[in-house]
């Protein structure tokens, strides 16, 4: 069981399992409020469950032992989380939920341009082929 909890792999799954969820309850979510009212609503609900993993498991950090550069990426993240949780959450205010989250799992094929470009991971062949598969089924899915 230890070994299964340190797995990435299952920690992916489960992680794609409730971004599934998260369209079907966001879509749910969003019928009869403004989309950017929904995302702060979710945003609170992250925060306050984040403080009692981190109290309960007594993770929690002392700010100042991070680093600038970290703290530096960790804001860009932020602010690209919620820059990307507002389009989201706009987009199902207007479209089908199965159409809406294909495309933004074309998030999947920008990461591995990305990793190529800025970060120096390198793909294989079969890999690029996996990418344009995922990028074509993203883009029949939602047609």
């Amino acid at each position: 069981m230890a070994n299964a909890i340190s797995s990435w792999q299952l920690w992916a799954v489960l992680s794609a399992i409730f971004a599934a969820l998260t369209a079907i309850f966001a879509k749910i979510g969003v019928e009869n409020v403004n989309a950017d009212f929904a995302t702060f609503i979710r945003t609170i609900v992250i925060l306050l469950t984040l403080a009692l993993i981190l109290a309960a498991t007594g993770q929690f950090q002392q700010p100042s032992s991070i680093g600038g550069r970290t703290y530096a990426f960790l804001v860009l993240s932020g602010l690209a989380t919620g820059a990307s949780w507002i389009c989201y959450f706009r987009a199902l205010k207007l479209g089908h939920a199965a159409q809406v989250a294909p495309i933004d799992k074309l998030s999947v094929v920008l990461v591995a341009v990305f990793g190529v470009l800025f970060l120096g991971e390198r793909l294989s062949t079969a890999n690029w082929l996996g990418v344009a598969l995922i990028a074509a089924g993203a883009i029949l899915v939602a047609w």
